[in-house]
């Protein structure tokens, strides 16, 4: 009995060390791929978008959930489709195709995806409940492939297209929309962009100051990014020294942050920091779930002020009705 246990508890210890060796394994290979896309002088969250043949700017989706991927599935699925040219953002599993009616086409190679959560053994809350405190959740990754919709054939008509980009004529105005139902005290003046933690206020130099109108709007995503960090809406560390590891940290997280916003609202995303490519392969080289943590607070943040906006325009919706 003794040594039945005992082979037990080997089986389990050896599973734990392929699932630890299986997350290191799948940390190393995105961060890698990072790292080698910043070596090369190209930003994994700025693509030349309409210049290859392919899509737009816009946030890769499931064609079957219609849910946006987030974090750095966005990055990996972004560089995906400039390599390919494919004309969509939109992706599935190899069984979601089937869902829809079709196929993978016969010799397609997948994009290797990855799904982050944390879940709570039931050795773990039996232990909770014996001891009397909390139960300890514990994190895990895995991979899975999904497919561009351009390697799959015969999907239901309407899986295969992208929602219509916001004509450009409508981009101004819903950023405006934007940074107004972030709650956000918002300040135009001076010669610099900026937000201030303790006082809470992003201020930006008058649109006139930008060369190109839209550098404005990126400029004031940019600084709104940061402000989500505040105590009162996501609580991430702002006070940190200018030229600090934590410091490069945060203008990693704005600079994805503001990606994705400009990339929901159909704006081409650009560098607002390129000096600080030195410092991000600093931190990226030295922890291998930097960018994870980077891109999942960029996700929390764009969703955020989405949010805020939906409710918004959700509040007028209704205010129309009632009146």
């Amino acid at each position: 009995m003794r040594e039945a246990t005992s082979r037990r508890a080997r089986r389990k210890d050896a599973g734990d060390e392929r699932q630890t060796d299986n997350r290191a394994n799948l940390y190393d290979e995105v961060t890698a791929r990072i790292v080698a896309e910043l070596e090369a002088g190209r930003f994994p969250w700025v693509r030349p978008w309409g210049k290859t043949g392919g899509t737009g700017p816009g946030l890769p989706r499931n064609a079957l959930t219609a849910r946006t991927y987030s974090g750095v599935n966005i990055l990996i699925l972004w560089g995906a489709v400039i390599e390919h040219g494919w004309p969509s953002q939109s992706w599935l599993t190899f069984r979601q195709a089937q869902e829809a009616g079709g196929c993978v086409r016969k010799g397609e190679h997948g994009v290797t995806v990855v799904y982050a959560d944390r879940f709570t053994p039931e050795t773990e809350k039996e232990r909770a409940s014996r001891d009397g405190d909390e139960a300890r959740a514990v994190p895990f990754l895995k991979r899975f492939t999904v497919f561009n919709v351009a390697q799959c054939e015969g999907l239901r008509a309407e899986l295969a297209s992208d929602p219509a980009p916001l004509p450009e004529r409508e981009i101004v105005p819903v950023a405006e929309e934007v940074i107004a139902a972030s709650g956000v005290d918002f300040r135009i003046g001076g010669d610099r962009a900026f937000y201030a933690p303790d006082p809470d206020f992003v201020q930006v130099p008058p649109q006139p100051a930008f060369f190109e109108q839209i550098n404005y709007y990126r400029t004031c995503l940019h600084e709104l990014t940061h402000a989500t960090g505040h105590p009162k809406r996501l609580g991430r560390d702002l006070k940190n020294a200018f030229g600090s590891k934590d410091y490069a940290r945060e203008e990693l997280v704005a600079e994805m942050g503001s990606a994705f916003l400009c990339a929901a609202l159909g704006i081409v995303p650009t560098v607002r920091h390129a000096d600080y490519i030195g410092s991000w392969l600093e931190v990226l080289r030295e922890d291998n779930r930097a960018i994870f943590r980077a891109a999942s607070a960029a996700t929390k943040a764009a969703d955020w002020l989405l949010a805020r906006y939906a409710q918004a325009q959700e509040a007028r919706i209704e205010g129309r009705i009632a009146a």
